[in-house]
């Protein structure tokens, strides 16, 4: 009988764990400023008929803070790449040099700060929202077995533990990357 709740407890902690992992990728794509090779991670290319991710046709390299440098393998897809992240929409322009695709990534005004504070923010809370999911999902299971009702309630509060430990490491990955986007 325990087995079935020590199982219920670790496949709510697997999904939680999930949704952390989820969090931590998706706060990487909300930049705070610095040049990163994870901006250009959404960017595709047209290589020999298939869309391509551009990290899998150049090499993708941050020379100083405010610029990304990629310089394609084969030299005749210069172009297309320039054209695939203007088509991306990421705000950037690129210049191209003849060797590599120069991006100069511009300092982020107060206002745009504050509008990746809120998306950071918003990211966060759907985390938050998933991880409470999985407890709703991880008590029903409990209460559905056929263990004797203190053990169920046992179970509950495990449960608990674990969402309210979760939603504090959410907090805390918030809170770093709020300082990180407000940092000039």
């Amino acid at each position: 009988m325990n087995e079935e709740l020590d199982f219920i407890v670790a496949g709510a902690k697997e999904k939680m764990e999930q949704s952390l992992t989820h969090l931590e990728k998706e706060l990487l794509n909300i930049r705070a400023g610095k040049a990163n090779p994870v901006m250009l991670s959404t960017v595709t290319i047209d290589y020999y008929g298939t869309m391509t991710p551009l990290s899998q046709v150049a090499n993708i390299n941050t020379p100083d803070a405010r610029t990304l440098s990629v310089q394609p393998w084969e030299k005749s897809l210069l172009a297309d790449v320039e054209k695939a992240i203007l088509i991306a929409n990421l705000g950037f322009t690129p210049m191209n040099n003849g060797e590599s695709v120069i991006i100069s990534i511009p300092p982020l005004t107060e206002e745009r700060r504050k509008e990746l504070v809120k998306l950071a923010k918003s990211e966060t809370e759907n985390t938050k929202i998933s991880i409470r999911g999985f407890r709703k999902e991880a008590n029903q299971e409990v209460k559905k077995s056929e263990a004797i009702e203190d053990l169920q309630k046992n179970y509950e509060q495990d449960i608990q533990e674990l969402t309210d430990r979760f939603i504090k490491d959410v907090d805390l990955i918030f809170q770093n990357k709020e300082k990180e986007i407000l940092t000039v």
